[in-house]
């Protein structure tokens, strides 16, 4: 088995970028969602709740600068210097500094809701929650859970035959209404696009689903540990491409991996030690 897509998000849930290596940090890939959202009293915003964030993309261009790019604009957003933190509802992180206010304008412009950016300054301060399989001096990005999220082509394309071969099967009992639109459109039969899972790294793997029980796993020169199976919510059903909403995947996932009130698909992964990811490196389960 081997990587075939390594992918950063600089601003939580804005489109991010595909990148062909990438350094390994305590809590995450480099540069990956160390920038967040929140409104004019703090609270987190994602794309959960305002579907029009995936419309928007950011990109490193260094160290100190990410670009985020609307249609055919763009901005440039430099990590804030002595701007004084602002309280953020970003579970365990308390404050975050602002960007600069023109930066902020920008976004809700194109949003349609006052927001503002926000950076993540100190991930080490960040502690990882044990319910989602965190242990002591685990620490965390602006990620909801985990430091990475790895995904199976092998796993996508069992979900989509699933997809050809149950259309018009009814809802799944216990799927939670929150997790789906109630518009019709979305996916159906097809191909799906990864980018609905936002995943950091995507594999070719051998077996659907085989990732969910490979306690570590060696990517490359680096090791890390399953922290838990990844449970889904209603980004899934966005297209990242058009927006569009629907019921699918969601439903017909829920038919085959829903269990404990939630429905699962990818690997949250926490590093074991540091080093540099590639695209093309070698995928090893450490059973």
């Amino acid at each position: 088995m081997q990587v075939t897509q390594l992918r950063i998000y600089p601003v939580k849930s804005l489109g991010g970028m595909d990148v062909e290596s990438a350094a390994v940090e305590p809590w995450g890939l480099e540069g990956d969602r160390r920038w967040g959202l929140v409104d004019e009293m703090g609270e987190k915003v994602t794309a959960r709740e305002l579907h029009a964030l995936l419309g928007l993309r950011a990109e490193a261009v260094d160290e100190e600068t990410i670009r985020i790019h609307a249609a055919e604009e763009s901005i440039l957003v430099d990590t804030p210097l002595g701007l004084p933190p602002i309280p953020v509802s970003h579970s365990r992180q308390g404050f975050a500094p602002p960007a600069d206010e023109d930066v902020s304008a920008w976004i809700s412009e194109r949003v349609g809701r006052p927001l503002r950016l926000v950076w993540q300054e100190e991930p080490r301060m960040r502690r990882m929650s044990g319910a989602h399989g965190g242990r002591e001096g685990d620490t965390l990005s602006l990620a909801d859970a985990g430091p990475l999220l790895l995904t199976s082509q092998a796993s996508l394309a069992q979900l989509e035959e699933w997809l050809a071969a149950e259309v018009g099967e009814p809802d799944p009992d216990g799927l939670d209404p929150d997790d789906i639109s109630a518009e019709s459109a979305g996916a159906g039969p097809g191909a799906l696009s990864m980018l609905r899972f936002r995943p950091n790294v995507v594999i070719d793997g051998d077996i659907p689903f085989e990732e969910d029980a490979w306690p570590t796993v060696r990517i490359g020169d680096v090791d890390f540990r399953t922290a838990e199976t990844c449970d889904r919510c209603v980004m899934v059903t966005i297209d990242p491409e058009t927006l569009a909403t629907g019921k699918e995947p969601m439903r017909t996932l829920a038919r085959h991996r829903r269990w404990d009130g939630k429905t699962w698909f990818g690997t949250r992964l926490v590093p074991l030690g540091a080093g540099e990811l590639r695209v093309g490196d070698e995928v090893a389960p450490l059973l």
